[in-house]
């Protein structure tokens, strides 16, 4: 869910530093006041495109944070998926606005905008006149009759994706492949080239890690012994002599004084040591060997290897998948009118399977359609849509698709006598809302995204279809963390928490603010949303009722 939000210099507002809390988040206020501005704030965060005009006046970058607490275990899975690993189940994702670009981060790690955008539609989605309408989408109107259909259609599905990856890569062979025999001949000879070629080589990967520095090693070879011979000299006789006559003299003044028997040891630990170092820089120069017609052969095989990993891989697992690979293709082309006959077949199996099972993914998403459609219907008349025609349409595609082959829409009629239309042709915004509403109320208990936003949600109601916006919305909240943002009274009664969004005028600049409303402001909110410029107590009474009859339908429900 969203905990806290954390917008600076972003229009009119100046910061605004906001935590919500679980299911119903009620946000209401003055027409003016920056409902629009704060649902903009949040789609920044979520990754909307943003004009350099929206930085505030307070500097040259405007800052949006959006931190969520991911409690469902596949959303976890999904945002690894995407590389995106949440601390404890803590998810923060900034976004700092300046005039030429903006700088997008996820728990602190840079990350491109896309990013955001997938991991934000795990988190939240926004209901309303926003971009993140994603009901209006097709694609969204197939994942919830898929969403729906359960197990059943989910184990179709798996199939239909394997068996359409193979039918794929099938035709796009098919397609690529069709080789005239002189070509089919050049690229014969040059596969066995290839094949031939790395063959001779008789790579070996410990070889490939060793040569580099063997080679290196070869090539210094008489640096090193230059080297050694000093450092022989230098650590030779001259030094043990002198180590030798340190000790005699040390041994004469021993009876003066015991401690200096003590450097004694010392020395004489150190004339071992050396000696020792003598012994084994001697042999390791004995052993040592350097030959020129080595390091020739050892440069050719090197350039010879170069010349491999540049044309087949950098290394050897590489270049012998790179042979298997060339093998393949030079037994296909070998016996090249067998193999097409052979692949023909398979692609007509493919199809004829593929054609089964999506007629029975088919077959089972319409008995599903059905099924939801009710339930949709239901509620729907539930948000007081009376005479309500809704539709799922499921229609045949031209092609396969790892999906299948069905195309689903989502058609509503909202009045009598209306044709049904596509849901992008519904011009409300408030009805869009409702609709979106129902649907997520059918899918209370299993809708893994556990933030839902719903903005202008009332436009156009009022009376008891406000009332029933305000039941299910509260039954929705049991189950997802809600905001909305309302100018309904029987909607903001509902609400477990409820803020308020003011504009204020301070050294002739206006700002929008956001903060927690008490109980006790809270009714008073409710009694200026029912009463207009007049609170009188009789609206006050009338607010404290709303919220008592909220109470008891909580309770209730």
């Amino acid at each position: 869910m969203l905990v806290n939000l954390h917008v600076k210099n972003f229009a009119l507002i100046d910061e605004i530093d906001v935590d919500f809390g679980r299911h119903l988040n009620i946000l209401t206020g003055e027409t003016g006041a920056g409902k629009s501005i704060l649902v903009g704030s949040i789609n920044i965060a979520l990754g909307a495109r943003v004009s350099p005009e929206m930085i505030g006046r307070n500097g040259d970058h405007a800052t949006v944070e959006a931190v969520f607490q991911i409690e469902n275990e596949n959303t976890l899975e999904k945002l690894r998926e995407l590389d995106v690993y949440p601390e404890d189940g803590q998810l923060v994702i900034s976004r700092k606005i300046t005039e030429n670009r903006s700088v997008n981060k996820i728990n602190g790690e840079s990350v491109a905008v896309s990013v955001i955008r997938k991991a934000a539609a795990l988190c939240l989605d926004i209901h309303g006149q926003h971009e993140h309408q994603s009901l209006l989408s097709r694609e969204r109107h197939l994942e919830i009759v898929d969403e729906y259909g359960g197990e059943p259609v989910e184990k179709l599905k798996r199939k239909i994706a394997g068996l359409y990856r193979e039918y794929r890569a099938v035709q796009q062979e098919m397609e690529q492949d069709d080789l005239p025999a002189d070509e089919r001949s050049r690229r014969i000879g040059f596969l066995q080239y290839e094949r031939d070629e790395i063959d001779a080589a008789h790579l070996t990967q410990e070889e490939m890690d060793s040569i580099e520095d063997d080679f290196r090693l070869a090539s210094h070879a008489g640096t090193i012994v230059e080297t050694l011979g000093e450092v022989h000299e230098y650590c030779g006789d001259a030094v043990s002599g002198a180590v030798g006559r340190s000790l005699k003299k040390l041994g004469d003044i021993e009876d003066f004084d015991p401690s200096i028997a003590g450097f004694s040891e010392e020395l004489l630990q150190i004339e071992n040591l050396l000696n020792d170092f003598n012994r084994e820089i001697s042999s390791f120069m004995d052993d040592f060997s350097f030959d020129e017609g080595e390091l020739n052969q050892m440069q050719s095989r090197l350039d010879q290897i170069h010349a491999l990993q540049a044309k087949y891989g950098d290394t050897c697992e590489e270049i012998m998948a790179y042979r298997q690979r060339a093998e393949e293709e030079l037994a296909r082309l070998s016996d090249y009118e067998n193999y097409c006959l052979e692949r023909q077949k398979r692609f007509e199996e493919l199809q004829g399977e593929l054609e089964t099972q999506c007629a029975a993914l088919t077959k089972s998403r319409k008995k599903t359609a059905k099924r939801l459609e009710k339930e949709i219907v239901a509620a729907l008349s539930d948000l007081n849509f009376a005479h309500v025609d809704f539709e799922i349409q499921i229609a045949p595609k031209e092609h396969f698709s790892a999906q299948g082959k069905d195309e689903v829409e989502f058609k509503i009629a909202t009045n009598p006598g209306e044709p049904k239309r596509s849901l992008e042709k519904i011009a409300s915004g408030g009805e869009l809302s409702r609709i979106m509403l129902a649907i997520k109320s059918v899918f209370a208990d299993s809708d893994e995204i556990e933030t839902l936003i719903f903005d202008e949600i009332d436009v156009g109601i009022s009376g008891r279809t406000a009332q029933k916006v305000s039941e299910k919305m509260n039954v929705l909240g049991k189950s997802h963390q809600i905001l909305c943002i309302t100018h309904l009274a029987q909607i903001a009664a509902m609400a477990d928490r409820h803020y308020a969004i003011e504009k204020a005028v301070e050294k002739d600049r206006s700002t929008t603010r956001i903060r927690l409303l008490s109980p006790e402001e809270a009714e008073e909110e409710l009694a200026r949303i029912l009463g207009g410029v007049e609170i009188t107590e009789a609206v006050r009474e009338s607010a404290r009722e709303m919220k008592r009859l909220a109470r008891e339908q909580k309770n209730y429900a």
